[in-house]
């Protein structure tokens, strides 16, 4: 029995072999912007693990763009062969490597999350870290305490789209088959997108038209260093989750906007622009909750979508597609919960003999699994 959820997907030059993606989940362990053992294991447990897509954390275009001290980035060519042995696994093992590339904005120079999500401070300078400038849309710090960043001029632009295109092109040096532009999450380019950051009254502000126009000119610049056989997805905030912020009357005209500049995906989270995108108390949690964002502008703009935020189940994740409300589901933190996640949801949704379950597995863990399942079965259900 087939289903849609490992059933493969075509976008340009690139078939994918199932529909089920980690995206992007940020891990703040770099090192000078340098992929590590850390994100080779991070990213090859899920090649492993059966997922046909593999984002990498958002990788920083310029030093200046990170969030923290522990961000990835591909701001220089000697960044590139470390990201290359993490691609090349993850290719090695069936499945197609991506990567996200993004500017933090306003939010960056602060903490690692699990030191506090704040302000770099006391601790952080004590190991030698220190702030740097951060930039823009306006000159309005993200909250009390924090860095004031400076307006963008037109220079300041242009340097930041070049940067994302210098990225994206030692993206593919890296192997890189599919990448992502972010605009999500309150970082730069949805602080130009959101009313609630850009108050600006110029060209790059005001009414939608405006707000919108650095950000594709960004997705234009991507979109023409990347090979025209190979996807360019974009990481949207649906809805900011604020009164007076980004709604999804916004989303959908953004998505009419760069489906003619040659986006094959959009990626629908929402929240951040206020703080952590995983915090907001305005826009409801639920299993699923941000399924019908895909679905509205998968229906309205005719342009494929990317599912995402607590999809965990095997059932659940093929009713979206069955149902016609994405083309692609993202599974994140059930991901590092379960590395394993595709290959158990495969068998939960293509049922066959055990040598058949197992079958996909590497050979590494299959050919255990096999032998283990037959020995479980004779015994019966295991004591709790």
């Amino acid at each position: 029995m087939s289903s849609l959820l490992f059933s493969p997907l075509t976008l340009r030059g690139l078939t994918i072999p199932n529909r089920a993606v980690v995206p992007p989940l940020c891990q703040y362990s770099a090192g000078e912007g340098m992929a590590n053992d850390w994100h080779l294991v991070q990213l090859g447990r899920f090649a492993v693990g059966g997922f046909g897509l593999v984002f990498s954390e958002v990788v920083s275009v310029l030093r200046d763009g990170r969030i923290t001290h522990g961000d990835l980035g591909l701001w220089n060519d000697d960044q590139i062969a470390p990201l290359k042995r993490v691609v090349d696994f993850v290719r090695a093992q069936g499945a197609v490597p991506a990567i996200q590339l993004g500017h933090a904005g306003r939010k960056g120079s602060m903490q690692r999350p699990w030191e506090g999500n704040g302000p770099l401070g006391p601790d952080q300078f004590a190991k030698g870290e220190v702030t740097w400038d951060i930039v823009s849309a306006v000159a309005q710090p993200i909250g009390e305490g924090f860095l004031t960043p400076a307006a963008l001029d037109a220079a300041g632009m242009a340097r930041i789209a070049d940067a994302f295109a210098a990225a994206a092109r030692r993206a593919r040096a890296c192997g890189f088959e599919a990448v992502e532009v972010h605009c999500a999450h309150g970082y730069l380019l949805h602080q130009f997108l959101s009313p609630l950051s850009n108050t600006r009254n110029d060209a790059y502000g005001g009414d939608l038209a405006g707000r919108m126009r650095f950000p594709l000119d960004v997705i234009r610049a991507v979109r023409a260093a990347w090979p025209e056989d190979r996807p360019v997805f974009v990481r949207i905030s649906a809805v900011d989750g604020l009164d007076g912020g980004w709604d999804m009357a916004d989303s959908l005209a953004f998505a009419a906007a760069m489906k003619p500049l040659g986006v094959d995906v959009v990626d629908c989270s929402s929240g951040g622009i206020g703080g952590s995108a995983t915090g907001s108390k305005r826009v409801p949690r639920g299993y699923g909750f941000q399924v019908p964002y895909a679905a509205e502008i998968r229906r309205e703009v005719a342009i494929a979508t990317m599912a995402v935020g607590l999809i965990t189940g095997p059932h659940q994740a093929e009713a979206v597609l069955s149902n016609g409300e994405a083309d692609l589901v993202a599974i994140g933190r059930e991901a590092m919960a379960n590395p394993n996640w595709a290959l158990m949801a495969r068998g939960v949704l293509e049922p066959g003999t055990t040598e058949e379950v197992f079958a996909p597995w590497p050979p590494q863990h299959g050919w255990w699994m096999e032998k283990r399942a037959a020995v479980m079965a004779a015994l019966g259900d295991p004591p709790a």
